[in-house]
């Protein structure tokens, strides 16, 4: 799978993980070039709280575009800092 914006691969992994219909993907196949953090949290009642990542590609912001839990609740254990994607980020095969 490929987490894609702006023409640019933001991470690439073959073992994401799908919760909730989102692929979740690893923290190592996260392109750091293109992120960095952003100060947005929200809360899940069954994952816990997530923390977020604006996406940057030549100059342009997605903010809040990534997100991820960097301390699930038990439930959500397995995907323990993997990061998933939305607003315009397309991710594909």
């Amino acid at each position: 799978m490929r987490a894609i914006w702006k023409d640019q691969i933001i991470a690439e992994s073959d073992h994401t993980i799908v919760v909730e219909g989102n692929h979740y993907f690893p923290p190592e196949s996260l392109k750091h070039d293109y992120v960095r953090d952003s100060d947005r949290h929200s809360t899940c009642p069954w994952k816990g709280a997530a923390s977020y990542f604006d996406v940057l590609v030549d100059g342009e912001i997605n903010p809040g575009a990534a997100w991820y839990y960097p301390e699930p609740k038990p439930a959500a254990a397995n995907i323990r800092g993997y990061v998933a994607f939305w607003q315009d980020v397309t991710v594909v095969p």
